[in-house]
């Protein structure tokens, strides 16, 4: 490719990359995307999609092994790891070919290649074929995030993994050590235990998902151990005690030892500011690399927009999608701010998590006083026919003006549900709204009226606390 001038180049073309290229280009900019390995970045390629699609075979086979309780009789249920990857990875090839499709047809020019921007914000780009300067006027900085690794554990060896490296497993691991029980540990925690792998969980914090509403943490608890995953709260690795082909010994903090055949460590991410020229350039960043924008999504230096991971906050992929946006808005002569007060979140464990808002413990710290109201799905006509009728609606309702404040959801299609509630904070909805409207039944989202009749002590399939 020869030297190019562009109006605006993105670096990075994950879930913040790739659609801030397309709007640019919907406005009308002439835009190059520059990207150093695959299209759809860790998302679509080591993250969301790939594990979605290993969660929907471990669940089919879990459903399967419960199907006599349907009344239908299933045997020689046998996990086939190799054709799970195979799908899995069809899958995500399917989707990148689908975005290599998109940017071709909106007029993308695609760079594939490692990019830094010169001091006069051009973007150099190494390339197989050899260097690359793309002339532009604006870019777009979406280079994302890289697992964290911790200095405890020699990543070199095969019994030590990334949440990638879990990803590409030619085989199912008959035990497994998962140091963090996030959102990414948790998940791989469900796939590999219905696959018959041995687990314990290890987490810093005094419960799992500690990010999560004490609730929903301490359900989710109980249901990994039935589950037979062994977890433990306020304990770390404190030391390798060996490394092997096959496995690892590890000592903990609790004094306890343990082996495995493989650990993973899921402890959060790092953000991919380095090798970007960005400290020449002036570009404002703190002491872990994480870029520093403003609601605009602009750096400290003009004409220099970054979004998704890189700039920290919410780490989610349809986070830093809609960041992408609003920099593209405004890289292209618009207006656009940013909002982060309504950002859904989803943990696909089973049960599945969505969480939207303020929890009581969040509004609390902000000096909001709240009605904290439930429905169980144990109560849920859709739910029990389901043969899922575990877990909970709960929202968080401003007490002064019933406005909806947050929600968690733990139990079936949570993932789902949770958008209702998010439209409805979104429109400033009261709890009353969300009652006042007819929800089809039998249905999951008959379980989110109720909660929001039961916060004026209107639920019909709750009943009333007992006289004294």
């Amino acid at each position: 490719m020869s030297d190019t001038k562009y109006d605006v180049v993105v670096i990075g073309a994950g879930p913040g990359g790739y659609p801030a290229a397309i709007r640019c280009a919907q406005r009308g900019a002439k835009v190059a995307i520059v990207e150093k390995e695959n299209v759809g970045g860790t998302c679509l390629n080591w993250g969301c999609i790939p594990t979605k699609a290993l969660l929907a075979s471990t669940e089919l086979i879990a459903k399967a092994r419960e199907a006599e309780e349907f009344g239908v009789k299933i045997t020689g249920i046998e996990p086939d790891w190799t054709a799970i990857q195979a799908r899995k990875q069809k899958v995500t090839d399917t989707l990148v070919g689908g975005i290599l499709q998109l940017l071709k047809a909106n007029g993308i020019d695609l760079v594939a290649g490692a990019a830094s921007i010169s001091a006069d914000k051009n973007v150099a780009v190494k390339t197989a074929d050899g260097d690359v300067t793309l002339e532009a006027d604006k870019v777009i900085i979406a280079t994302g995030s890289d697992p964290a690794e911790l200095p405890t554990f020699d990543f070199s060896q095969p019994s030590v993994m990334t949440s990638t490296d879990a990803l590409a497993l030619d085989h199912v691991p008959k035990s497994l050590i998962i140091v963090g029980s996030g959102v990414i540990g948790s998940e791989f925690a469900c796939i590999f235990s219905t696959l018959g792998t041995e687990i314990v969980m290890l987490e810093l914090m005094d419960r799992m998902l500690p990010t999560e509403d004490s609730r929903v943490a301490k359900q989710m608890r109980s249901t990994f151990r039935k589950q037979g995953i062994d977890i433990r709260t306020e304990t770390t690795v404190e030391e390798v005690l060996e490394y092997r082909d096959d496995g690892i010994k590890v000592k903990l903090s609790s004094g306890d030892e343990l082996e495995a055949e493989k650990l993973l460590v899921s402890i959060g991410r790092r953000f991919n500011s380095a090798g970007l020229g960005l400290e020449e350039l002036g570009v404002e960043m703190d002491e872990r690399g994480r870029i520093v924008v403003d609601q605009a999504m602009e750096t400290s230096v003009d004409g220099i927009y970054a979004c998704g991971d890189v700039v920290g906050g919410i780490l989610l992929a349809h986070t830093a999608t809609f960041e992408g946006l609003v920099a593209a808005e405004n890289a292209t002569g618009g207006h656009a701010t940013m909002q982060y007060h309504v950002v859904p979140a989803c943990i696909f464990t089973t049960p599945e998590i969505g969480s939207v808002g303020l929890n009581a413990d969040k509004a609390a710290e902000q000096g909001i006083e709240v009605n904290v109201s439930r429905f169980s799905f144990g109560a849920l006509g859709k739910a029990m026919a389901m043969g899922e009728d575990y877990g909970f609606v709960q929202l968080v309702i401003n007490a002064k003006n019933d406005q909806v404040l947050g929600a968690q959801i733990m139990g079936p299609h949570a993932s789902d549900l949770v958008h209702e509630v998010a439209m409805a904070m979104h429109m400033k909805a009261t709890a009353e709204d969300i009652a006042a409207t007819i929800h089809a039944h039998p249905s999951l989202p008959e379980a989110i009226m109720e909660a929001a009749e039961a916060a004026h002590g209107k639920a019909i399939h709750v009943a009333p606390p007992r006289k004294k």
